[in-house]
């Protein structure tokens, strides 16, 4: 039995939920997701909630019967349908934060240009439904898809990972990165 999966959505106020053979559309104040949940599992919409139990999963069925895929599947959608809800509404955001001597970076249009130490600037064409923007040295990835402004954040970190020993390069704020000590002197 999956502990998410059975954890009913509460639909918010200025949120409308559209359901059609297995799509969810979700229209809030930040915009428009939709989502195809999977053929194992069955949504439905109550006056202002949202459940999603397995296809396999009748009224009164045990719930050890369900199959360990159905399970997986369930508590999955779940995620996505309620990171659609938080999307549509607050939004999502990562903040990337760049050390090093010399390192910038800058939004042109839908480019973010990057100098990173390289002898060749590095640019990274901004998706759609996502906004890059540059403030000093931290750049903050924001949109209402949780999955693209993650990958957009990732994409934009794997340019210059920061490296064990004096910590160049480009990290999440708050993330620790490990030290080496380095050479020590010889005596």
């Amino acid at each position: 039995m999956s502990r998410i999966g059975k954890l009913p959505i509460k639909i918010p106020s200025n949120v409308e939920v559209t359901l059609k053979d297995g799509l969810v559309s979700v229209k809030g104040p930040k915009g428009e997701l939709s989502l195809t949940v999977d053929p194992l599992i069955t949504i439905t919409k109550n006056e202002d909630m949202i459940n999603l139990r397995p296809v396999s999963l009748e009224k009164d069925e045990d719930w050890k019967k369900i199959p360990k895929k159905s399970s997986a599947i369930w508590g999955l959608s779940r995620a996505l349908v309620f990171n659609m809800f938080e999307g549509v509404t607050e939004g999502y955001q990562k903040k990337l934060e760049m050390e090093g001597v010399g390192y910038r970076a800058q939004v042109a249009g839908k480019i973010l240009t990057l100098s990173l130490g390289f002898s060749h600037p590095v640019e990274f064409n901004i998706p759609d439904g996502v906004t890059v923007i540059v403030e000093g040295n931290v750049i903050t990835v924001s949109g209402i898809d949780k999955q693209m402004v993650g990958q957009a954040a990732a994409k934009i970190r794997s340019f210059r990972k920061p490296e064990p020993y004096k910590g160049k390069g480009i990290h999440y704020e708050g993330e620790h990165i490990r030290r080496k000590s380095g050479k020590k002197a010889a005596a």
